[in-house]
């Protein structure tokens, strides 16, 4: 996830944030990320606010070890529930 492909995410993540009757939590599988810059991280950090303020939240799925590492080093790992199944 670089910043070729941030807004991408952004725009998807968007849609199914404002989709109206959408899911209470939307789990964004990372199993298949090998890669991910800050671009990327931001691109989740905005969608976990527009989460927030439609009473929705952002669950990470399956993070790689590397995604892992960005958010322990950014701190952003206290700001999203992360799964491991």
């Amino acid at each position: 996830m670089d910043i070729d492909r941030a807004a991408m995410l952004r725009d998807a993540l968007h849609a199914a944030i404002t989709q109206p009757g959408g899911p209470d939590e939307i789990v964004v599988d990372l199993s298949g990320l090998s890669f991910c810059d800050s671009s990327g991280l931001n691109a989740l950090i905005q969608a976990r606010q527009t989460a927030a303020e439609h009473g929705r939240r952002i669950t990470l799925g399956n993070p790689q070890p590397q995604f892992r590492r960005l958010l322990e080093m950014t701190g952003a790992d206290a700001l999203f529930p992360i799964t491991d199944s």
